[in-house]
């Protein structure tokens, strides 16, 4: 079956959940009907006992390229909605009783971070990299990335990616423990298809089990995390900043923050 919302196809076959961002030339940047659907499919697939892993990951060239801020005029600025739609898609992502494997099959960044990390196994192609983009645009980040990123890389490593907005090249983030592994990007597909099909043969409740208490133990701070990020995103969507760094970003210049 496929997603009747553009942008986001869904199939289920073999036990296997595939959730796949399907805009490549918005390089998969997402909407907020892009995000509920992404969400809508883990929702629906969470209680089914035929679906063993799930797969989610991009087509073309990138993973997902945060919220479409150049799109078509009907998307508009990312607004509460937008940011609801992200924490929802994360939290599913994070609820789902099954492995979920973010196959990061290109560039991820704003709030495709949020969603790659969401997963359980965040593996990358070698030519992939992590970019917490929103500063450069008067944002923070979202998604409940404030805590997936932290989670994972510790407090220094997290504030310095969302601070400074940096690429963060996949052998770099397999290396600070930000994802699972990286692979030859010729050997991408064998090796994602490789990983899904271990998973799938495996003990799904065990897999369920282990899933929840390593993400109980570790993303403690999950929920707060999508309250705060809420409450600061809609605040910095309002300021000169954003409205600056949306111009610049669409006018291919560098911002000039301050001088509202």
């Amino acid at each position: 079956m496929t997603s009747d919302i553009p942008g986001v196809d869904t199939t289920v076959d073999d036990g296997v959940l595939r959730v796949t961002l399907n805009r490549p030339t918005r390089m998969n940047a997402v909407t907020t009907e892009t995000l509920d659907a992404v969400a809508d499919s883990f929702d629906k697939y969470a209680g089914d006992a035929a679906v063993r892993v799930a797969v989610l990951t991009g087509t073309g060239r990138a993973f997902c390229t945060g919220a479409d801020l150049g799109g078509k005029k009907t998307s508009g600025p990312p607004s509460s909605a937008t940011i609801d739609a992200a924490n929802r898609t994360a939290a599913a992502i994070r609820a789902f009783p099954r492995p979920v494997i973010g196959a990061v099959n290109g560039p991820a960044a704003g709030v495709g971070v949020s969603l790659a990390l969401a997963c359980d196994l965040t593996i990358a192609t070698e030519s992939s990299y992590f970019l917490l983009a929103f500063t450069k645009v008067g944002l923070m980040p979202d998604g409940g990335a404030t805590a997936l990123v932290a989670a994972s890389i510790g407090r220094a490593r997290a504030l310095k990616l969302a601070l400074l907005a940096e690429r963060l090249p996949a052998r770099e983030a397999l290396a600070a423990g930000l994802i699972a592994d990286v692979f030859p990007d010729n050997e991408f597909a064998a090796s994602v298809d490789a990983l899904t099909r271990r998973l799938a043969d495996g003990p799904s409740e065990a897999f369920h089990l282990t899933k929840d208490a390593v993400n109980d133990a570790t993303l403690t701070e999950l929920d707060n995390a999508f309250d705060r990020e809420r409450t600061g995103q809609l605040e910095l969507l309002t300021a000169d900043d954003y409205k600056e760094g949306v111009a610049a970003f669409l006018e291919k210049r560098p911002a000039v923050f301050g001088r509202g």
